[in-house]
Protein backbone atom coordinates (compact mmCIF):
# COMPACT_ATOMS: atom_id res chain seq x y z
CA UNK A 1 0.00 0.00 0.00
CA UNK A 2 1.47 3.33 -1.07
CA UNK A 3 2.54 5.82 1.57
CA UNK A 4 0.89 8.70 -0.27
CA UNK A 5 -1.91 10.22 1.84
CA UNK A 6 -5.59 10.15 0.96
CA UNK A 7 -7.83 13.14 1.52
CA UNK A 8 -11.08 11.83 2.99
CA UNK A 9 -14.10 14.08 2.48
CA UNK A 10 -17.51 13.84 4.13
CA UNK A 11 -19.75 16.46 2.55
CA UNK A 12 -23.15 17.37 3.94
CA UNK A 13 -25.62 19.97 2.78
CA UNK A 14 -23.96 22.70 4.85
CA UNK A 15 -20.67 21.19 6.00
CA UNK A 16 -17.51 19.58 4.73
CA UNK A 17 -15.45 17.39 7.06
CA UNK A 18 -11.96 16.51 5.91
CA UNK A 19 -9.07 14.38 7.07
CA UNK A 20 -5.70 13.75 5.43
CA UNK A 21 -4.83 10.13 6.22
CA UNK A 22 -1.86 7.88 5.48
CA UNK A 23 -3.61 4.56 4.76
CA UNK A 24 -0.75 2.25 5.69
CA UNK A 25 0.17 3.69 9.08
CA UNK A 26 -3.15 5.32 9.93
CA UNK A 27 -1.38 8.63 10.58
CA UNK A 28 -3.66 11.67 10.42
CA UNK A 29 -1.72 14.56 8.93
CA UNK A 30 -4.48 17.08 9.54
CA UNK A 31 -8.26 17.27 9.83
CA UNK A 32 -10.98 19.86 10.10
CA UNK A 33 -14.48 21.03 9.30
CA UNK A 34 -15.84 23.75 7.03
CA UNK A 35 -19.27 24.80 8.30
CA UNK A 36 -22.27 26.96 7.35
CA UNK A 37 -21.95 26.31 3.63
CA UNK A 38 -24.53 28.37 1.76
CA UNK A 39 -26.09 29.80 4.92
CA UNK A 40 -27.08 33.45 5.33
CA UNK A 41 -24.16 35.54 6.48
CA UNK A 42 -21.60 32.83 5.76
CA UNK A 43 -18.45 33.55 3.76
CA UNK A 44 -18.67 30.02 2.28
CA UNK A 45 -21.14 30.41 -0.55
CA UNK A 46 -21.15 26.83 -1.83
CA UNK A 47 -19.18 23.59 -1.84
CA UNK A 48 -16.72 24.97 -4.37
CA UNK A 49 -15.87 27.75 -1.92
CA UNK A 50 -15.67 25.13 0.85
CA UNK A 51 -13.03 23.17 -1.05
CA UNK A 52 -11.02 26.36 -1.60
CA UNK A 53 -11.25 27.14 2.11
CA UNK A 54 -10.15 23.59 2.88
CA UNK A 55 -7.05 24.08 0.71
CA UNK A 56 -6.21 27.36 2.46
CA UNK A 57 -6.56 25.69 5.85
CA UNK A 58 -4.26 22.89 4.78
CA UNK A 59 -1.63 25.42 3.74
CA UNK A 60 -2.00 27.12 7.12
CA UNK A 61 -1.41 23.71 8.70
CA UNK A 62 1.75 23.32 6.64
CA UNK A 63 0.27 20.90 4.14
CA UNK A 64 0.72 21.52 0.41
CA UNK A 65 -1.43 18.99 -1.43
CA UNK A 66 0.73 19.40 -4.54
CA UNK A 67 3.87 18.47 -2.58
CA UNK A 68 2.73 15.67 -0.24
CA UNK A 69 2.11 13.10 -2.97
CA UNK A 70 -1.67 13.06 -2.59
CA UNK A 71 -2.77 9.60 -3.72
CA UNK A 72 -6.49 10.16 -4.08
CA UNK A 73 -9.62 11.66 -2.58
CA UNK A 74 -12.00 9.28 -0.84
CA UNK A 75 -15.59 10.47 -0.49
CA UNK A 76 -18.05 9.19 2.08
CA UNK A 77 -21.44 8.63 0.46
CA UNK A 78 -24.27 7.54 2.75
CA UNK A 79 -26.47 5.67 0.27
CA UNK A 80 -25.37 3.46 -2.59
CA UNK A 81 -28.85 2.01 -3.11
CA UNK A 82 -29.05 -1.26 -5.04
CA UNK A 83 -26.39 -0.10 -7.51
CA UNK A 84 -23.18 0.01 -5.46
CA UNK A 85 -21.86 -2.87 -3.39
CA UNK A 86 -18.20 -1.78 -3.50
CA UNK A 87 -16.15 1.42 -3.65
CA UNK A 88 -16.13 2.94 -7.12
CA UNK A 89 -13.95 5.38 -9.04
CA UNK A 90 -15.97 8.53 -9.59
CA UNK A 91 -16.80 9.42 -13.16
CA UNK A 92 -19.50 11.73 -14.49
CA UNK A 93 -21.76 8.73 -15.01
CA UNK A 94 -21.22 7.45 -11.46
CA UNK A 95 -21.93 10.89 -10.01
CA UNK A 96 -25.20 10.93 -11.95
CA UNK A 97 -26.09 7.53 -10.46
CA UNK A 98 -25.40 8.78 -6.93
CA UNK A 99 -27.55 11.85 -7.62
CA UNK A 100 -30.32 9.54 -8.83
CA UNK A 101 -30.25 7.78 -5.45
CA UNK A 102 -31.08 11.01 -3.59
CA UNK A 103 -34.72 10.00 -2.90
CA UNK A 104 -33.33 7.19 -0.72
CA UNK A 105 -31.21 9.65 1.32
CA UNK A 106 -32.54 13.16 0.69
CA UNK A 107 -30.68 14.63 3.66
CA UNK A 108 -27.33 13.12 2.70
CA UNK A 109 -26.71 12.24 -0.95
CA UNK A 110 -27.33 15.72 -2.46
CA UNK A 111 -24.65 17.20 -0.20
CA UNK A 112 -22.28 14.39 -1.07
CA UNK A 113 -22.80 15.03 -4.78
CA UNK A 114 -22.13 18.75 -4.33
CA UNK A 115 -18.91 17.98 -2.47
CA UNK A 116 -17.82 15.42 -5.04
CA UNK A 117 -18.36 17.79 -7.95
CA UNK A 118 -16.51 20.62 -6.22
CA UNK A 119 -13.56 18.43 -5.26
CA UNK A 120 -13.26 16.72 -8.65
CA UNK A 121 -13.10 20.13 -10.33
CA UNK A 122 -10.25 21.31 -8.08
CA UNK A 123 -8.18 18.27 -7.12
CA UNK A 124 -6.61 16.48 -10.10
CA UNK A 125 -6.22 13.01 -8.55
CA UNK A 126 -8.46 9.92 -8.64
CA UNK A 127 -11.67 10.30 -6.67
CA UNK A 128 -13.38 7.29 -5.09
CA UNK A 129 -16.80 6.93 -3.46
CA UNK A 130 -17.14 4.64 -0.44
CA UNK A 131 -20.73 3.88 0.53
CA UNK A 132 -22.13 3.46 4.04
CA UNK A 133 -24.62 0.92 2.71
CA UNK A 134 -22.09 -1.24 0.85
CA UNK A 135 -21.17 -3.53 3.75
CA UNK A 136 -24.78 -4.62 4.03
CA UNK A 137 -25.29 -5.66 0.41
CA UNK A 138 -24.36 -9.17 1.60
CA UNK A 139 -27.54 -9.50 3.66
CA UNK A 140 -29.50 -12.60 2.69
CA UNK A 141 -32.77 -11.90 0.92
CA UNK A 142 -34.77 -12.99 3.98
CA UNK A 143 -33.08 -10.22 6.01
CA UNK A 144 -33.16 -7.47 3.38
CA UNK A 145 -36.69 -7.96 2.04
CA UNK A 146 -39.74 -6.17 3.42
CA UNK A 147 -43.09 -7.98 3.21
CA UNK A 148 -44.52 -5.55 0.64
CA UNK A 149 -46.00 -6.14 -2.82
CA UNK A 150 -43.04 -7.30 -4.87
CA UNK A 151 -43.62 -5.03 -7.87
CA UNK A 152 -43.95 -1.92 -5.69
CA UNK A 153 -40.76 -2.70 -3.80
CA UNK A 154 -38.80 -3.33 -6.99
CA UNK A 155 -40.10 -0.19 -8.70
CA UNK A 156 -39.18 2.08 -5.80
CA UNK A 157 -36.01 0.25 -4.69
CA UNK A 158 -37.45 -0.57 -1.27
CA UNK A 159 -35.35 -2.95 0.86
CA UNK A 160 -33.27 -2.96 4.01
CA UNK A 161 -30.03 -1.17 3.13
CA UNK A 162 -28.51 -0.44 6.54
CA UNK A 163 -26.21 2.45 7.44
CA UNK A 164 -22.88 2.93 9.27
CA UNK A 165 -21.51 0.10 7.13
CA UNK A 166 -18.06 1.64 6.87
CA UNK A 167 -17.82 1.62 10.66
CA UNK A 168 -19.18 -1.92 11.01
CA UNK A 169 -16.72 -3.17 8.39
CA UNK A 170 -13.73 -1.49 10.04
CA UNK A 171 -14.66 -2.58 13.56
CA UNK A 172 -15.46 -6.20 12.72
CA UNK A 173 -12.02 -6.57 11.10
CA UNK A 174 -10.29 -4.79 13.97
CA UNK A 175 -11.95 -7.22 16.38
CA UNK A 176 -10.36 -10.17 14.61
CA UNK A 177 -6.92 -8.58 15.03
CA UNK A 178 -7.63 -7.78 18.68
CA UNK A 179 -8.65 -11.30 19.66
CA UNK A 180 -6.06 -12.94 17.42
CA UNK A 181 -8.43 -15.09 15.41
CA UNK A 182 -9.15 -15.28 11.67
CA UNK A 183 -12.04 -13.04 10.66
CA UNK A 184 -13.55 -15.95 8.74
CA UNK A 185 -14.01 -17.92 11.98
CA UNK A 186 -15.83 -15.26 13.98
CA UNK A 187 -19.53 -14.71 14.60
CA UNK A 188 -19.90 -11.15 15.85
CA UNK A 189 -22.43 -8.56 16.94
CA UNK A 190 -21.25 -4.95 16.58
CA UNK A 191 -23.11 -2.13 18.34
CA UNK A 192 -22.35 1.29 16.82
CA UNK A 193 -23.73 3.66 19.43
CA UNK A 194 -23.44 7.39 18.86
CA UNK A 195 -26.09 10.01 18.23
CA UNK A 196 -27.11 7.62 15.47
CA UNK A 197 -27.14 3.95 16.47
CA UNK A 198 -27.06 0.67 14.60
CA UNK A 199 -26.39 -2.99 15.28
CA UNK A 200 -25.05 -5.63 12.94
CA UNK A 201 -24.67 -9.40 12.91
CA UNK A 202 -21.46 -10.40 11.11
CA UNK A 203 -20.61 -13.98 10.21
CA UNK A 204 -17.10 -14.59 8.92
CA UNK A 205 -16.64 -10.92 8.03
CA UNK A 206 -19.90 -10.68 6.06
CA UNK A 207 -22.97 -8.85 7.35
CA UNK A 208 -26.03 -11.08 7.69
CA UNK A 209 -28.35 -8.63 9.48
CA UNK A 210 -28.52 -5.01 10.58
CA UNK A 211 -30.93 -2.80 12.48
CA UNK A 212 -31.29 0.20 10.16
CA UNK A 213 -33.43 -0.30 7.10
CA UNK A 214 -34.50 1.66 4.03
CA UNK A 215 -33.62 4.78 6.02
CA UNK A 216 -31.53 5.48 9.16
CA UNK A 217 -34.74 5.73 11.20
CA UNK A 218 -35.36 2.02 11.75
CA UNK A 219 -33.90 0.02 14.61
CA UNK A 220 -32.31 1.16 17.85
CA UNK A 221 -33.31 4.14 19.99
CA UNK A 222 -31.01 7.03 19.04
CA UNK A 223 -30.26 10.57 20.11
CA UNK A 224 -33.21 12.15 18.30
CA UNK A 225 -34.58 9.23 16.25
CA UNK A 226 -37.25 6.91 17.58
CA UNK A 227 -36.00 3.72 16.02
CA UNK A 228 -38.66 1.01 15.70
CA UNK A 229 -42.25 2.13 16.12
CA UNK A 230 -45.56 0.67 14.99
CA UNK A 231 -45.82 1.36 11.22
CA UNK A 232 -49.40 2.46 11.87
CA UNK A 233 -48.16 5.41 13.93
CA UNK A 234 -48.03 7.71 10.89
CA UNK A 235 -51.71 7.27 10.06
CA UNK A 236 -52.70 7.36 13.74
CA UNK A 237 -50.95 10.71 14.31
CA UNK A 238 -52.41 12.04 11.09
CA UNK A 239 -55.95 11.15 12.18
CA UNK A 240 -55.71 11.97 15.87
CA UNK A 241 -53.19 14.84 16.00
CA UNK A 242 -53.68 16.29 12.52
CA UNK A 243 -50.01 15.84 11.61
CA UNK A 244 -48.92 15.59 7.99
CA UNK A 245 -46.59 12.86 6.76
CA UNK A 246 -43.75 15.41 6.73
CA UNK A 247 -44.51 16.47 10.30
CA UNK A 248 -44.54 12.87 11.54
CA UNK A 249 -41.27 12.23 9.72
CA UNK A 250 -39.73 15.29 11.38
CA UNK A 251 -41.08 14.16 14.76
CA UNK A 252 -39.58 10.68 14.50
CA UNK A 253 -36.22 11.82 13.11
CA UNK A 254 -35.51 15.02 15.04
CA UNK A 255 -37.67 15.15 18.18
CA UNK A 256 -37.86 11.56 19.39
CA UNK A 257 -35.38 9.04 20.78
CA UNK A 258 -33.55 10.08 23.93
CA UNK A 259 -34.45 13.72 23.30
CA UNK A 260 -38.14 12.96 23.11
CA UNK A 261 -38.09 10.82 26.25
CA UNK A 262 -35.80 12.92 28.45
CA UNK A 263 -35.33 16.32 26.83
CA UNK A 264 -31.65 15.71 26.00
CA UNK A 265 -29.96 13.74 23.24
CA UNK A 266 -26.41 13.86 24.60
CA UNK A 267 -25.81 10.61 26.48
CA UNK A 268 -23.52 12.33 28.99
CA UNK A 269 -26.29 14.74 29.93
CA UNK A 270 -28.71 11.84 30.13
CA UNK A 271 -26.46 10.09 32.61
CA UNK A 272 -26.14 13.23 34.73
CA UNK A 273 -29.92 13.60 34.87
CA UNK A 274 -30.35 9.91 35.64
CA UNK A 275 -27.78 10.07 38.44
CA UNK A 276 -29.69 13.02 39.89
CA UNK A 277 -32.88 11.02 40.11
CA UNK A 278 -34.66 12.29 36.98
CA UNK A 279 -37.33 9.69 36.27
CA UNK A 280 -37.64 10.61 32.59
CA UNK A 281 -33.90 10.14 32.07
CA UNK A 282 -34.05 6.82 33.92
CA UNK A 283 -36.85 5.59 31.67
CA UNK A 284 -35.02 6.79 28.54
CA UNK A 285 -31.94 4.81 29.59
CA UNK A 286 -34.04 1.71 30.25
CA UNK A 287 -35.83 1.97 26.88
CA UNK A 288 -32.47 2.41 25.14
CA UNK A 289 -31.02 -0.67 26.84
CA UNK A 290 -34.18 -2.73 26.30
CA UNK A 291 -34.00 -2.13 22.53
CA UNK A 292 -30.30 -3.02 22.46
CA UNK A 293 -30.97 -6.31 24.24
CA UNK A 294 -33.82 -7.01 21.83
CA UNK A 295 -31.49 -6.79 18.83
CA UNK A 296 -28.62 -8.57 20.58
CA UNK A 297 -30.91 -11.50 21.34
CA UNK A 298 -32.28 -11.58 17.81
CA UNK A 299 -28.81 -11.61 16.29
CA UNK A 300 -27.55 -14.29 18.64
CA UNK A 301 -30.37 -16.50 17.34
CA UNK A 302 -29.70 -15.53 13.71
CA UNK A 303 -26.01 -16.36 14.04
CA UNK A 304 -26.60 -19.54 16.06
CA UNK A 305 -23.64 -18.72 18.30
CA UNK A 306 -21.68 -15.64 19.31
CA UNK A 307 -17.93 -15.25 19.61
CA UNK A 308 -17.58 -11.50 20.15
CA UNK A 309 -19.84 -8.61 21.15
CA UNK A 310 -18.31 -5.20 20.41
CA UNK A 311 -19.21 -1.67 21.47
CA UNK A 312 -18.07 1.22 19.28
CA UNK A 313 -18.70 4.92 18.45
CA UNK A 314 -19.08 7.74 20.98
CA UNK A 315 -21.48 6.18 23.47
CA UNK A 316 -20.32 2.61 22.99
CA UNK A 317 -16.66 3.51 23.45
CA UNK A 318 -17.04 5.83 26.42
CA UNK A 319 -19.98 4.75 28.59
CA UNK A 320 -19.12 1.91 30.94
CA UNK A 321 -22.50 1.99 32.68
CA UNK A 322 -24.29 1.45 29.39
CA UNK A 323 -22.06 -1.47 28.45
CA UNK A 324 -22.63 -3.11 31.83
CA UNK A 325 -26.40 -2.63 31.54
CA UNK A 326 -26.55 -4.27 28.11
CA UNK A 327 -24.98 -7.53 29.33
CA UNK A 328 -26.55 -7.51 32.79
CA UNK A 329 -28.42 -10.75 33.43
CA UNK A 330 -27.02 -12.43 30.32
CA UNK A 331 -24.47 -14.64 32.10
CA UNK A 332 -26.47 -17.67 31.01
CA UNK A 333 -25.78 -16.70 27.41
CA UNK A 334 -22.06 -16.34 28.09
CA UNK A 335 -22.11 -12.53 28.23
CA UNK A 336 -20.56 -10.53 31.06
CA UNK A 337 -18.05 -7.77 31.67
CA UNK A 338 -15.27 -7.48 34.20
CA UNK A 339 -16.09 -4.41 36.30
CA UNK A 340 -12.50 -3.17 36.49
CA UNK A 341 -11.76 -3.68 32.80
CA UNK A 342 -15.06 -2.15 31.77
CA UNK A 343 -14.56 0.89 33.99
CA UNK A 344 -10.97 1.58 32.97
CA UNK A 345 -10.77 4.59 30.65
CA UNK A 346 -8.83 4.21 27.43
CA UNK A 347 -8.88 5.00 23.75
CA UNK A 348 -7.37 1.73 22.60
CA UNK A 349 -9.17 -1.42 21.48
CA UNK A 350 -9.55 -3.70 24.48
CA UNK A 351 -11.28 -6.76 25.89
CA UNK A 352 -13.61 -6.00 28.81
CA UNK A 353 -14.99 -9.47 29.55
CA UNK A 354 -13.45 -11.77 32.18
CA UNK A 355 -10.76 -14.21 31.09
CA UNK A 356 -12.26 -17.43 29.81
CA UNK A 357 -15.69 -15.99 29.04
CA UNK A 358 -17.67 -17.98 26.45
CA UNK A 359 -18.29 -14.70 24.58
CA UNK A 360 -15.58 -12.07 24.35
CA UNK A 361 -16.86 -8.53 24.94
CA UNK A 362 -14.72 -5.76 23.46
CA UNK A 363 -14.54 -2.00 23.01
CA UNK A 364 -13.08 -1.01 19.64
CA UNK A 365 -12.84 2.64 18.60
CA UNK A 366 -14.18 3.10 15.10
CA UNK A 367 -12.22 4.88 12.38
CA UNK A 368 -14.37 5.46 9.34
CA UNK A 369 -11.91 7.89 7.75
CA UNK A 370 -9.10 5.34 7.84
CA UNK A 371 -11.42 2.69 6.44
CA UNK A 372 -12.42 5.00 3.59
CA UNK A 373 -8.76 5.81 2.88
CA UNK A 374 -7.80 2.13 2.82
CA UNK A 375 -10.73 1.11 0.64
CA UNK A 376 -9.87 3.96 -1.72
CA UNK A 377 -6.28 2.84 -2.16
CA UNK A 378 -7.25 -0.86 -2.32
CA UNK A 379 -9.61 -0.11 -5.19
CA UNK A 380 -7.00 1.87 -7.11
CA UNK A 381 -4.32 -0.77 -6.58
CA UNK A 382 -6.12 -4.10 -6.75
CA UNK A 383 -9.77 -3.59 -7.59
CA UNK A 384 -12.88 -3.61 -5.35
CA UNK A 385 -12.41 -4.54 -1.69
CA UNK A 386 -13.75 -7.93 -0.67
Amino acid sequence: MTDGPVLVLNAGSSSLKYQLVVPGSGEVRTKGLVERIGEDGSDVADHAAAVEQLRRRLVEDGVDLDAVGLRAVGHRVVHGGPDFSDPVVLTDAVVDQIRDLSPLAPLHNPGAVAGIEAARARLAVPHVAVFDTAFFTTLPAAASTYALPRELAEQHRIRRYGMHGTSHRYVSRAVAALVGRPLEELDQVVLHLGNGCSASAVRGGRAVDTSMGLTPLQGLVMGTRSGDVDPGLHSYLHREAGLSVEEVDDLLNKRSGLKGLSGVNDFRQLQELRAGGDEHAALAFDVYVHRLKHYLGAYLVQLGRLDVLTFTAGVGENNAALRAAVVEGLDGLGLSVDAERNGSPGREARVISPDGSPVTVTVVPTNEELEIARQTVALLETGPAG
